[in-house]
């Protein structure tokens, strides 16, 4: 009988535990354009500083409205970079694979927990503590972001001295 009361609270006191729990934020990463290209073969980084950019966005999360105005930025910013069909290409796509609700490394707000408590964390604006989370990480983020322009330089031709560059 025991056993059986111990069975029946212990999953209770985790469903406690687990809404108490302050939502830390994880380390900014990117990875570029998520599953899709950064640049054209002649230029493969071209627009990759849009992507990077939009990744810290979209680490950080935020409210919709926030979201839809990262995802016009990406937009104006490939647009500038390479024309309007890659431009409204990605758009599209971030704006139907990006949704905080899909289960995915690039969802908006991925830098922090899926679950908030008992629910998806969906569109949320950082609390305080969160936000002060986010102001502390914003230097290595910063950082992160510099050595992947370093490693990923948008000017860097796809054939580095051979045929095709001067």
């Amino acid at each position: 009988m025991r056993a059986l009361g111990f069975i029946i609270a212990l999953p209770i006191a985790l469903l406690i535990a687990s809404t108490s729990q302050a939502n830390e934020l994880k380390p900014f990463t990117t990875d570029g354009c998520s599953l899709w290209i950064d640049g054209t073969p002649e230029q493969p980084n071209l627009w990759r500083h849009c992507c990077v950019a939009h990744d810290l966005d979209y680490w950080k999360g935020g409210s919709e409205a926030q979201r839809k105005q990262s995802d016009a930025r990406i937009q104006a910013c490939v647009k500038e970079a390479q024309g309007p069909g890659m431009a409204n290409y990605i758009y599209k796509n971030v704006r139907w694979g990006g949704s905080p609700y899909w289960m995915n490394h690039y969802r908006w707000g991925y830098g922090w927990d899926y679950f908030d408590g008992r629910w998806p964390r969906g569109y949320k604006v950082p609390t305080a503590d969160e936000q002060a989370q986010i102001d502390k990480a914003m230097p290595a983020a910063r950082q992160v972001i510099a050595d992947d322009l370093v490693k990923h330089p948008a000017n860097a031709a796809a054939d580095k001295g051979g045929a095709g560059s001067n």
